[in-house]
C-alpha cells in the first residue's frame, strides 16, 4: 500500500489506467461473445478477423476473454495500490502480449501486430527501471 512518503510514479498511474481500459475492452468482448447477436454485435465490423478467430475457438473464447478481463482488473488494481503482485502480474501480461504479437507477425496472421512490439518493449523497459523496481520493492519494508 502506498504511504504518504512514497509517491506512485506517473508512469505507473498511466499503466494502471491502461490496464483498466484493457479490462473494459475485454469485458465488452466477453459480453459480446457470451451473448452473440446482441446490441454489441456491430462492434465486430471493426475487426472481422478477430470475430472469426474467436468464433473458431468456440466457448473457450468466452473463458479466455473473461480471464483477460479479470487479469487486467487485477493488474490495474495492483499497480494502483503499489503492490508487488500487481507489478509482477503486469509484467507477465505484457510478456504474454509481446509473445502473442511476435507469433502473429511470424505466422502472418496479423502482420500489423508488429507495431505493438516496440510499445511493449518500451513499457517493459520502464517497468524494469531502477526507480520503478524500487517503488515496488519498498512494500517489503513497510
Amino acid at each position: 500500500m502506498i504511504t504518504n512518503s512514497e509517491t506512485r510514479p506517473v508512469g505507473i498511474t498511466i499503466l494502471s489506467i491502461f490496464f483498466s481500459f484493457g479490462a473494459l475492452i475485454s469485458f465488452t468482448v466477453f459480453i459480446s461473445l457470451l451473448f452473440p447477436g446482441s446490441f454489441l454485435e456491430p462492434m465486430w465490423r471493426l475487426n472481422l478477423r478477430a470475430h472469426e478467430a474467436f468464433a473458431s475457438v468456440g466457448a473457450w473464447a468466452v473463458v479466455l476473454m473473461f480471464a483477460v478481463c479479470v487479469s487486467c482488473v487485477l493488474a490495474a488494481l495492483g499497480l494502483w495500490r503499489g503492490s508487488r503482485w500487481g507489478y509482477r502480474l503486469a509484467l507477465a501480461l505484457l510478456v504474454i502480449n509481446i509473445l502473442g504479437d511476435i507469433a502473429n507477425v511470424i505466422l502472418g496472421t496479423e502482420p500489423g501486430a508488429v507495431a505493438g512490439v516496440p510499445v511493449v518493449i518500451a513499457i517493459l523497459t520502464y517497468l524494469m527501471s531502477r526507480r520503478v523496481r524500487r517503488f515496488f520493492r519498498r512494500e517489503a519494508s513497510v
